[in-house]
């Protein structure tokens, strides 16, 4: 249901230094609007279909895109369609696979939305505001900065998943390099085509299907590495269409963030139980205090009201592995 968005990101594809081998299209909308603007604009080995009401849906769409991939093909990548790629992405991508055997999974940097920054020698950084890596930093939002000086953020690296789960989601400095994680993002990750064959996306997430990416990623790692290539670039432009209301985004927060962490620590010991539900009550907790000091009051306390659904619904309905 955003044609015009698809259009900017295929013209993206068409100048790329390495032209990918095949383009699917999986169009879950209930008009024909995409269908008409790839007629009117037609595009070197795409292929389109439309999808019927049952397969509708972020997980449902890429099973269904899956089975349409030629037999020759060896990397499936994966792109939403509000994003707009720098000349080199598929060339990067590529490299990273033949470069690295052990590499499963590889993700690209939507550069638009990198916070980080050189870092000043001369300048003294507070640790609980700001996060240094390799000569960069990076300034810390306020959820961030609240669970540093609670002792609740993350113990590793961005991209890394602990025992706890609630990972640092800052990503990396544009340095130019290749970094190892555990997750990686939904709206530009690839992975080698066995990994997407013998593993589908779960249909337990549905609709919008929030973390879906994540627990994608987690299931992923059997195969191999999952790495980011800070040289596979490109722009996001967060299209607003097409999401929850905030009530439910607020749920799937706290009910998709538990699947997720169980996915990876299926059997947490009692202090990670307790790490994991501080971060959630916290969070929760500022999200009401949003309520009185963002621009979006009604939608922060909408939101808050939903993690607080979501929360209280896990002591009596937790989610079930798909």
């Amino acid at each position: 249901m955003r044609p015009q968005s698809l259009l900017q990101l295929l013209q993206s594809v068409q100048v790329q230094s390495l032209y990918p081998d095949e383009i699917l299209i999986i169009d879950g909308s209930t008009n024909q609007e995409t269908a008409i603007i790839l007629k009117e604009n037609p595009f070197q080995n795409l292929q389109y279909f439309a999808v019927p009401p049952e397969h509708r849906g972020l997980t449902k769409q890429r099973n269904f895109g899956v089975k349409k991939v030629g037999s020759t093909m060896e990397v499936i990548a994966f792109l939403d369609d509000d994003t707009v790629l720098e000349k080199e992405y598929f060339k990067e991508l590529i490299n990273t696979f033949e470069e690295n055997q052990d590499v499963s999974g590889v993700g690209g940097v939507a550069i638009n939305e990198n916070g980080w920054s050189l870092a000043d020698p001369n300048a003294k950084y507070d640790s609980r505001r700001y996060y240094q890596f390799e000569g960069f930093v990076y300034k810390e939002g306020q959820r961030n900065v609240v669970r540093n000086y609670l002792g609740l953020q993350s113990n590793l690296g961005p991209g890394r998943m602990p025992d706890y789960s609630h990972s640092r989601t800052c990503g990396f400095p544009l340095n130019d390099s290749v970094q190892e994680v555990d997750l990686l993002i939904g709206l530009a990750f690839s992975f080698r085509k066995i990994v997407v064959e013998t593993i589908q996306f779960s249909s337990y997430f549905e609709g919008y299907g929030l973390y879906e990416d994540a627990d994608f990623s987690i299931r992923a790692l059997q195969f191999g590495k999952n790495v980011i290539n800070n040289k596979a670039q490109l722009k996001h432009f967060h299209h607003l269409s097409g999401r929850p209301n905030f009530y439910l985004y607020g749920k799937m927060v706290v009910r998709n963030g538990w699947y997720v962490w169980r996915i990876k620590n299926p059997k947490p010991i009692l202090k990670d139980k307790l790490k994991w539900h501080a971060i959630t009550i916290l969070l929760i907790g500022i999200r009401f205090i949003n309520t009185f000091t963002s621009n979006k009051k009604k939608e922060a306390f909408i939101e808050a009201v939903g993690r607080t659904v979501g929360w209280w619904g896990l002591l009596f309905d937790k989610p079930l592995r798909v």
